[in-house]
């Protein structure tokens, strides 16, 4: 009996310890260069996905691949990006030197920039399910305004 005990209390205490040794590691918080190099990558996969749908409204049109593109940009711009831009953000290194502008850290306008975001880029996922090209192209023409709006109040220039 006590072999067959093992055998069950054994694993379950491995999983215990598993599970509270990532819980540990989790409530650690991130260093600002990877919270930086998170926020680095996550906007180069919304570019990447963004000109994916670019490409297709102005040339061979893929449902499919807009779709999923947008689909795409709409789950990262849901995902919580604003926790990447925490306090200690603001300047450093991530894959590269940020060039975010202090003032986002600062403006109460800049949640209200992040919102337009959110709210076009869901809003491009819908259309992008309905395969209106011309629909498509002006809802990604309204994303790409608040990318702009952005990145012309809080991205340093080169």
């Amino acid at each position: 009996m006590n072999q067959r005990v093992n055998r069950i209390v054994a694993p379950v205490l491995a999983i215990a310890a598993l599970a509270a040794s990532a819980s540990a590691v989790a409530q650690q918080a991130p260093k600002p260069e990877q919270l930086i190099k998170w926020r680095q990558s996550a906007y180069q996969v919304i570019a990447w996905n963004t000109g994916r749908v670019k490409a297709n409204v102005d040339g061979t049109f893929h449902k499919d691949e807009v779709v999923k593109a947008a689909n795409t940009i709409a789950a990262i711009a849901n995902s919580g990006l604003g926790s990447l831009f925490a306090p200690g953000t603001e300047t450093g290194k991530g894959w590269k030197e940020t060039t975010v502008k202090p003032e986002l850290f600062t403006d109460p306008k800049a949640g209200e920039v992040a919102g337009r975001f959110n709210k076009e880029a869901n809003e491009l996922a819908r259309v992008a399910a309905l395969g209106d090209v011309a629909t498509i192209k002006t809802q990604l023409g309204k994303l790409q305004g608040t990318c702009k709006a952005c990145h012309d109040d809080y991205r340093k220039k080169d």
